[in-house]
């Protein structure tokens, strides 16, 4: 299977570099709020897939019976 990218091939030091630049692009006030937002996007996210598994599920129970 294909890395996407660069993605599988991140040492510690690419890793550091990137959180360097992204400190030097957004200032330290910014990230904690960028990361807010991003938690709260993947929570929502979470919420509704959980939401559409228990409707498959509950859609399958009923073709069953």
């Amino acid at each position: 299977m294909k890395t996407l990218l660069f993605l599988g091939n991140l040492g510690t030091g690419e890793i550091i570099i990137i959180a360097i630049v992204v400190l030097l692009l957004f200032g330290g006030r910014k990230i904690p709020e960028l990361m807010k937002g991003l938690g709260k996007g993947i929570k929502n996210f979470k919420e509704g897939v959980k939401g559409i598994e228990d409707d498959i599920e509950g859609n399958d129970t009923t073709k069953k019976d």
